[in-house]
């Protein structure tokens, strides 16, 4: 295995013995009241994530006993850990606008973005794996998600021909935050070869990804990886490469935003993307500050996978100019 010696993180695995089930309220089909009434009505405890109203935490089941009610397989939730959920929601996808998952099976996050534009947005979802692509298509289906183009392409190689106002790249990583004390198969099968691998296709994905993103328009990079080969590393690279592009801030309260405002006196600078009621509470985000300031990195916990998260935006074309 790698070696990872954050004791923060090292901690995490062990509470992550214990991770509990969590869900999203598909409002492509329903709404998180009915969901409620439906596990208040099975029996089911539930917790509700103040700063996302359709996420559920299961308190005392396993995913069988989701697995077994109507709203399951109806399509009416999704099982989806809480820090998957993060990077559509710091999208903030709009209706009528471009939007491009570079590596979106099984459809988990383009069935999300889906649902926060109320299917009005323009959206293709890339999956060059022939099974997975099948998986994909057939998840969109159940969900209910329309005006979506299912590209069976490695997105490494998508065409400069097109171009996209929003981009989310949930990139394929090691996995390291996903990881679970005494897990000895995850353990075996993280090695140095595996991380240069997927940061060699990261490194594509995203200098493709910043090719084809508009001016002005918004890419959101994640992986559920702890590493900062994988995250930190691989944005201050890429934005390095791509002078054009720059970070827009993640913040999990309002409170933090006034500190970065108070010590940045550019005003052309991106306003922060702020997710209210992240910041308290037993559902509070839990962030491992990282090295990359406005990015965010998710320490595991019982609630949580590790995560990390950055927002980059394409500066506007400057008139004028040649």
């Amino acid at each position: 295995m790698l070696a990872i010696t954050d004791e923060r993180i090292l901690t995490g695995f062990e509470r992550a013995r214990n991770r509990v089930v969590t869900l999203r309220a598909n409002t492509l089909k329903t709404d998180a009241g009915t969901v409620a009434a439906a596990l208040d009505h099975a029996g089911i405890a539930y917790e509700r994530v103040p700063w996302y109203a359709d996420a559920f935490v299961i308190t005392e089941e396993r995913e069988r006993a989701i697995w077994e009610l109507d709203i399951y397989k109806t399509g009416s939730v999704y099982l989806q850990s809480l820090s998957s959920m993060l990077p559509p929601l710091i999208l903030q996808p709009q209706a009528g606008k471009d939007i491009l998952d570079m590596c979106a099976a099984p459809g988990g996050k383009t069935s999300q973005i889906a649902a926060l534009t109320h299917n009005a947005a323009h959206l293709t979802a890339c999956e060059m794996s022939a099974p997975r692509a099948e998986k994909l298509a057939y998840n969109l289906e159940k969900l209910g998600v329309a005006n979506v183009n299912v590209m069976r392409t490695d997105a490494r190689r998508l065409d400069e021909f097109f171009s996209f106002d929003q981009i989310l790249l949930d990139a394929p990583c090691t996995g390291t935050g996903t990881f679970r004390a005494g897990d000895e198969k995850a353990e075996r099968r993280t090695t140095p070869q595996l991380l240069a691998k997927v940061t060699k296709s990261q490194k594509a994905l995203l200098d493709r990804a910043l090719t084809v993103l508009k001016p002005g328009g918004t890419l959101v990079y994640s992986t559920c990886s702890v590493l900062c080969e994988e995250n930190e590393d691989q944005v201050r690279m890429g934005l390095k490469r791509h002078s054009d592009c720059e970070i827009i801030p993640l913040a999990l309260s309002e409170a933090a935003t006034a500190s970065e405002d108070d010590a940045s006196d550019d005003d052309c600078a991106p306003k922060p993307i702020v997710l209210a009621g992240a910041d308290a509470g037993t559902f509070a985000i839990p962030d491992l500050r990282n090295t990359l300031p406005g990015t965010l990195t998710v320490a595991p916990t019982e609630y949580y996978e590790g995560f990390f998260v950055a927002a980059i935006r394409k500066k506007e074309r400057t008139r004028g100019k040649r």
